[in-house]
Formats: C-alpha cells, structure tokens, sequence
C-alpha cells in the first residue's frame, strides 16, 4: 500500500498585517496586532452596515404594541 505524505497544516494569515498567524492569538499573530484590531472597532473604524428600510419600525422599548 502506498500512504500518500501528510500535507503541512494550513495557516491562516493575520487580518491586520498579513504574517502567518498564531494558535494563542488566532486569527492574528500576536497580542498587540489583536489590540489595534480591537482598538479599530471600539474608535468606530471598523462597523457593520445597516440598511434601513423607508417606513420601518421605529420603536422603542416603551411603547405599546
């Protein structure tokens, strides 16, 4: 029988400078890449965008359905 050669584990790279990245620090490849990356979310540099759609609801937790 012939077993075909293990193939290397796959990387992942660093979202936020591109070196390869670490298991303790998954997906980046160290603490202070992980930092700036929260550090970009918390100041508003990252964001999710949200379509709001013409008309939609617009309550607040006080009113009466």
């Amino acid at each position: 029988m012939t077993s075909k050669p293990a193939k290397p584990p796959v990387r992942s790279r660093c979202p936020a400078c591109g070196a390869p990245s670490h298991p303790d620090v998954r997906p980046f490849c160290s603490k202070r890449c992980r930092n700036q990356d929260l550090l970009r979310w918390l100041d508003g540099s990252y964001s999710v965008p949200v379509v709001e759609e013409p008309g939609g609801a617009d309550l607040s937790p006080d009113e009466d359905r």
